[in-house]
């Protein structure tokens, strides 16, 4: 039997609300990195998927869906101060459980920052207020009330999450391969001075996932390699992005929050009607869709520089995602369908047959151009390293359990996000599931054979200008 390092001794109850995609695998992560008793971990979902996972491990699995009449009461049964809450849900508000444990000295982690059922679409409230910048701002704002919080750890996944320490590692490579060689920055305002004087104007989190299943995506179904629920919920949501102080086009349907830290802008329709031009090393140039994540606004505010009160430097960050081709076409069939979701949904895990997901930062208008700096993990990889994932769960899980890890190690760190933790750390605990980490240059621009059809439609001064990302 294989021995698996344990990275921290946890004596408290570890509960997981939620068992879908990260649910079931990240559980054998946690089984064999944190030495707890199995008996203190259980599962509580919405549906009964998932059961005969935790059977295999040993946990105990009860269906109660959490809704804002119950939730308080569930919750209570379950967990005390100390305690760990790991939220792998969606249409459970994030909010409520940061809140709840919070005022209770539980730890808590979440791979996102979710509304109760129906949040993304309701009209009653403010397209600006239902985004992920007005989430997150929501969430920061506890730090106040909650000074002494133990630690709760926000959005972090793969992106939001595992990107953040991409992106740090991506800034030193950068810094060494151009003789920049500043010191290893040791705080948000040195990271920040750091990708100023290397001249990142934008950040992309640049993802291709390639996987490919047999049968393929049916008629009246939405297949995907994670949560379709999720994603077409954060498809729905306008488009969203960090909004660069070198920017000069103001882009049509471009909005500003008027709340918050000024970080970002969204685009007053659907990211899954967004399209942006984008690269990662294998694909090479690809539109993607601009998909709102939390990374968007966290990563260029905490790369915001700031003199005499005023953001003297920011880079425009923003997701750009290609996802697998099957749910692309079940894309395309939901927002032809009036945006109507479709009534079947399927986890692409077992039926996968090839493939990779290529994940990660895109750093552009730097000496040497474009750098990409991310993880390239197969199927087959996947299959080899952990039971239960394909291989874009895997690299949300394996980020996953860096946070949980690292949260235990710190319990009172208080309310953070990725941008805030020890990037070493998690990249240490989740590289060994994440195949080949690769960094690659490139002399890619959005400007690439675009410029010699249309050459009006682009800013050829500087080809780091949102305005020649768009594709639509």
């Amino acid at each position: 039997m294989t021995e698996f390092r344990k990275h921290v001794a946890f004596n408290g109850k570890l509960l997981i609300v939620g068992f879908g995609a990260v649910g079931q695998g990240t559980l054998p992560l946690i089984v064999r990195h944190v030495d707890m008793p199995r008996g203190n971990i259980k599962i509580i979902t919405a549906t009964d998927w998932g059961r005969e996972v935790a059977q295999e491990y040993g946990v105990a699995f009860v269906v109660e869906p959490l809704v804002p009449e119950n939730y308080q009461r569930i919750l209570d049964e379950e967990l005390k101060a100390g305690d760990f809450l790991f939220n792998a849900s969606f249409d459970v508000s994030s909010l409520a459980l940061i809140e709840y444990c919070a005022q209770r000295g539980i730890m808590y982690l979440d791979a996102c920052i979710e509304p109760w059922a129906g949040g993304h679409t309701d009209t009653s409230v403010p397209v600006a207020r239902r985004t992920n910048y007005a989430y997150r701002e929501a969430a920061l704002a506890m730090r106040e009330r909650f000074p002494s919080a133990p630690a709760c750890v926000l959005m972090h996944g793969a992106n939001p999450g595992l990107v953040s320490h991409f992106l740090k590692q991506a800034l030193l490579d950068i810094n060494r391969d151009t003789g920049t060689n500043l010191p290893q920055p040791t705080s948000k305002e040195q990271w920040a001075r750091l990708a100023m004087t290397l001249g990142i104007k934008a950040v992309q989190i640049a993802e291709r996932d390639r996987q490919m299943a047999s049968p393929r995506k049916q008629w009246g179904e939405f297949a995907n390699t994670w949560s379709s629920g999720a994603f077409v919920g954060e498809s729905l949501q306008p488009a969203e992005l960090g909004w660069g102080t070198h920017e000069r086009h103001w882009p049509k349907d471009g909005m500003e929050f008027g709340f918050g830290c000024g970080s970002s802008i969204y685009i007053n329709r659907p990211g899954c009607t967004t399209r942006v031009r984008s690269w990662v090393p294998k694909e090479g140039p690809y539109h993607g869709w601009l998909i709102s994540h939390g990374e968007a606004h966290s990563i260029p505010d905490y790369l915001t520089v700031r003199e005499n009160g005023r953001a003297v430097y920011r880079p425009t960050c923003y997701y750009a995602y290609h996802p697998c081709d099957d749910a692309v076409l079940s894309l395309h069939e939901m927002v032809g369908h009036n945006f109507e979701m479709q009534e079947r949904t399927r986890l692409l895990r077992d039926e996968l047959v090839d493939g990779f997901d290529e994940l990660g930062v895109l750093l552009l208008g730097h000496a040497k151009g474009a750098y990409w700096y991310g993880s390239q993990l197969s199927i087959e990889q996947t299959r080899q390293l952990c039971p239960y994932n394909n291989a874009t769960s895997l690299q949300v899980n394996a980020a996953a359990l860096g946070a949980v890890i690292w949260a235990m190690r710190n319990p009172r760190a208080g309310i953070v996000e990725p941008d805030d933790l020890d990037f070493r750390t998690v990249l240490d605990i989740a590289m060994p599931y994440l195949g080949p980490v690769v960094g690659v240059y490139s002399d890619w621009t959005p400007l690439e054979r675009r410029g010699e059809l249309y050459p009006e439609d682009v800013d050829r001064q500087d080809p780091w200008q949102f305005k020649n990302f768009l594709v639509e």
